[in-house]
């Protein structure tokens, strides 16, 4: 058998092509990547449809808002006050008085004495110390109770943890310094106090 060229061998092609068996394949192959043209469209659309984009606030009113908290449990902790000492005296107000007490630590001094009486010439109360160098220092002031970060303050009240959900609390403080409070009336053991920021009754999940 002689060998086709490769002219015959389109001519052949072209041939049997034109053959309506030929054509009505043609016709079913375009007419089938057509339709998977439209199916695979149709699966797109549907699948964005579906999706559902992240929203914060819609997952945080199903879910509940992720919040840090601290467990509420009576401990000794230290409060600093504020002291301005030259040549070994310091004066405070009348309402500042009670956190001031003979033997304290004022950094490496000590504080020698408190008198209970006005300085005529200044009106105030006079702190003597032992040791400690003109400027101001930080008197420890040591006590047992509930100590509350500064930071989850909001006035006179704290927000704690009510069955899911933030519920403001009133409280009395203490005392203070520029990082944590010491709570008089308003915690109790087993508290969780919210630290992060919140609304009164908004739905809460707590950190890990």
């Amino acid at each position: 058998m002689a060998k086709l060229t490769k002219t015959e061998i389109i001519e052949r092609i072209v041939k049997k092509l034109k053959t309506r068996k030929s054509k009505s394949i043609i016709y079913m192959v375009f007419i089938g990547l057509i339709l998977c043209a439209f199916a695979y469209r149709f699966y797109s659309v549907s699948k964005e449809n579906n999706f559902e984009v992240f929203n914060i606030v819609r997952n945080n009113a199903q879910n509940g808002v992720p919040v840090r908290v601290l467990n509420m449990q009576k401990t000794d902790g230290v409060l600093l006050e504020p002291l301005t000492i030259k040549n070994n005296r310091g004066f405070v107000s009348g309402a500042r008085l009670p956190y001031f007490k003979s033997g304290q630590k004022v950094g490496d001094c000590r504080i020698a004495s408190v008198s209970h009486n006005i300085d005529l010439d200044t009106g105030m109360h006079v702190i003597k110390t032992s040791g400690c160098k003109d400027g101001l220092q930080y008197v420890e002031n040591k006590k047992n109770g509930f100590y509350v970060p500064v930071s989850a303050l909001r006035g006179s009240t704290v927000f704690v943890v009510n069955d899911g959900v933030a519920q403001s609390r009133e409280i009395v403080i203490e005392n203070r310094d520029s990082e944590n409070a010491l709570i008089k009336s308003g915690i109790t053991d087993g508290d969780i106090v919210i630290l992060s920021s919140v609304q009164d009754g908004e739905k809460i999940k707590i950190e890990e």
